[in-house]
């Protein structure tokens, strides 16, 4: 993929009036724009403290101190960065793409850039990963609107190979993120255990004071499959296959396990407290964006 692919123009200014919603204030290492739980040097007020000596003169309140007699000092809330943490699966199935669509990477790369820019423009820092069954090795932490280039360039540098293992990728601590903050995942979750695989990974990252977003993205063939006939069905990672006899009455049992499935997913999701995303290829990543995450309040 090119990284002219990830972004487009009118979507870059789009996002520019977009900003990742957290629920948690974050004390960063470096000023930011968001309100931590500390008082500091940002220009919100937050409320006033009766003056001591020592303190900065140029917060004392003479408009109080001449009404009132009052000494005090004006204290403003401290916004400090977010770090946010973005995980790419990069395993063979991502590869897989419907006639005439972008491929699940490619999508999957595409929402990645969009929360990464917003991330950026925030002045928050940023960290990017490609993970399989194993986390790759990530960019140096990014941060400000000109690191856009390098994002996209990483993203664009993404290319499906080896087997997905969420769970044993997310054992290396050493590539989970070092300060609280937001983590996502974009991933079809197509997993060899399925959701305890996926808990297992959120549960890592959760020790590591994360709040998690997971973003599925699949094909519409995925979700709806429009197949018949005999057909040979290979596993994309594994390499082994299954003859079969595609009927209605087949698909139709497919399409009740992938609704089980979901379901089981979109459960362990709200009992842990992570924040799940359906984001199918087919669907303008516009509507995921300024629809569904800003619905589930990821967005604003």
């Amino acid at each position: 993929m090119k990284p002219e692919e990830l972004l487009s123009a009118d979507w870059i200014a789009r996002l520019n009036r977009l900003t990742l919603s957290t629920g948690q204030r974050v004390r960063g290492t470096r000023q930011g724009r968001r309100r931590s739980r500390e008082l500091g040097a940002s220009l919100e007020f937050a409320d006033y403290r009766e003056y001591s000596p020592g303190d900065d003169v140029r917060r004392f309140d003479w408009s109080v101190y001449g009404r009132t007699g009052r000494k005090v000092v004006r204290q403003y809330l401290d916004e400090q960065e977010l770090q946010v943490t973005l995980y790419l699966d990069v395993s063979q199935s991502m590869a897989f793409a419907d006639e005439g669509e972008p491929s699940k990477l490619l999508h999957a790369a595409r929402l990645a850039a969009s929360i990464g820019y917003m991330t950026l423009a925030a002045y928050d820092r940023l960290g990017v990963y490609r993970v399989d069954e194993r986390i790759g090795d990530g960019m140096p932490l990014l941060r400000g609107r000109p690191a856009t280039h390098r994002l996209l360039e990483f993203l664009a540098a993404s290319e499906a190979g080896g087997r997905g293992d969420l769970a044993e990728a997310f054992k290396d601590r050493a590539r989970l993120p070092k300060l609280p903050g937001m983590t996502w995942i974009f991933s079809d979750c197509w997993t060899e255990r399925g959701e305890e695989e996926l808990e297992e990974a959120v549960a890592r990252l959760q020790a590591a004071r994360q709040e998690v977003v997971l973003v599925q993205v699949l094909t519409r063939g995925e979700i709806q499959p429009r197949l018949s006939g005999d057909l040979k069905l290979i596993d994309a990672e594994l390499g082994t296959f299954k003859e079969a006899a595609l009927t209605g009455r087949l698909i139709e049992a497919y399409e009740q396990e992938f609704t089980a499935y979901r379901g089981r997913l979109a459960e362990f999701c709200a009992r842990r407290g992570v924040a799940y995303v359906l984001a199918p290829v087919d669907v303008p990543l516009r509507e995921t964006v300024l629809g569904t995450m800003r619905e589930l309040g990821l967005v604003r």
